[in-house]
């Protein structure tokens, strides 16, 4: 059986070399290095690699995807960088021994997410056949970006509506999610029931909760004034992550999970790290410690 391992997401840049090499004692057992807003900010892919695979080998800890966050499917220079970046980062992947490449699906800014698609297919179904043809896999994150069915900006890939239309649209093996339980709860979705229908389409999973404020949203709604939900550190949230990881060894997941903090409203700041740690602890418990190998 497939060992899912636990680690955390790091920024892509010319830190991230003596970030990791801090926080590897603290028992991180694998990272996702992401580039946010759509570009490398002078730090490519082979800077990045050449950094921090030396402390990574050394350490026996892999890398679970590089990340290109950024609106694909707009018609805008700022755009036009993304697609040049994720095509980039598809190239160069493999000096991290990783065949994955997770970021947004883009969006048509104020368009609903049926008509995107056509948008969608015309934009990724080149970038998926060229990833296939290199062995490079491609995921999307579900987080909405405050966008919904009708309208919003960066992402579509936000529900199993959603899903739906994409991979007929693209309809490759090689194309999937990169799924976080949170971007579901927040929408009031049970994430439970996904993992047994639409796990097989899932590359790798960010490791966030999230606290729904069921007693706010009674007196106040969902728009009202009081905050109806947190994201949360797996550990601090609502979710039960020992049936989680279950579900996902039951599909044979073969992913890691990485923590994606600087969300939770308390455990930020000065106590990033220690909320971080004590979410690796409690996943690693949840997954069942260190895999012990069945005597002969």
């Amino acid at each position: 059986m497939h060992q899912i391992k636990i680690g955390t997401m790091v920024q892509a840049n010319e830190k991230a070399a003596s970030y990791i090499e801090q926080i590897i004692p603290h028992g991180f057992e694998c990272f996702a290095f992401t580039y946010g807003g759509g570009k490398f900010n002078g730090f490519a892919p082979e800077q990045l690699a050449e950094s921090v695979m030396p402390i990574l080998r050394r350490n026996n800890i892999e890398v679970s995807n590089i990340s290109v966050f950024g609106n694909m499917l707009e018609h805008t220079e700022e755009a036009e960088v993304t697609r040049q970046c994720f095509r980039h980062a598809i190239d160069t992947v493999a000096l991290f021994g990783s065949n994955l490449v997770t970021g947004f699906t883009g969006r048509e800014i104020g368009k609903s997410i049926p008509d995107n698609i056509a948008r969608f297919r015309e934009i990724w179904l080149p970038l998926t056949e060229y990833a296939a043809e290199k062995g490079v896999r491609i995921a999307f994150e579900n987080c909405n970006m405050g966008g919904d069915w009708k309208s919003g900006s960066w992402n579509i890939a936000i529900n199993p509506d959603a899903w739906e239309l994409m991979f007929e649209a693209v309809p490759m093996d090689n194309i999937g999610l990169e799924w976080e339980p949170c971007h579901q709860m927040v929408q009031l979705i049970d994430p439970m029931p996904q993992i047994r229908e639409w796990g097989h389409k899932f590359f790798h999973i960010h490791g966030k909760d999230a606290t729904i404020r069921r007693d706010v949203i009674a007196k106040h709604g969902y728009y009202g004034k009081e905050i109806p939900c947190w994201h949360r550190t797996p550990g601090f949230g609502d979710s039960n992550w020992t049936d989680i990881i279950s579900e996902l060894r039951m599909i044979s997941y073969k992913g890691n999970i990485d923590i994606e903090g600087w969300h939770d409203p308390v455990y930020r700041g000065e106590l990033e790290m220690t909320g971080q740690v004590a979410g690796l602890n409690y996943l690693k418990r949840c997954r069942g410690e260190s895999f012990v190998a069945n005597p002969l």
